[in-house]
């Protein structure tokens, strides 16, 4: 298990998209995707902090169903 890394919010949400993410809008600092899934929508708000905290990230990771290996491997 990989530490959860610090990272932009650039990185995190092309990494996102890689995943099958897609921006839906962006209001003030705030980055929603989203993503449709076989049961459910998955609803994702990501700051544009530089950077993101890694509690943050690790929340958001959580949101998406992904582990900190798998982000690894979206960059």
């Amino acid at each position: 298990m990989t530490k959860v890394p610090s990272l932009g919010y650039e990185q995190v949400v092309k990494a996102l998209q890689r995943c099958g993410f897609v921006v839906v809008r962006q209001r003030g600092s705030h980055i929603r995707l989203q993503k449709h899934t076989e049961d459910e929508v998955l609803k994702i708000i990501v700051p544009a902090h530089r950077p993101i905290k890694r509690s943050t990230l690790a929340h958001i990771l959580k949101q998406a169903h992904l582990t900190a290996d798998e982000l690894q491997a979206l960059l």
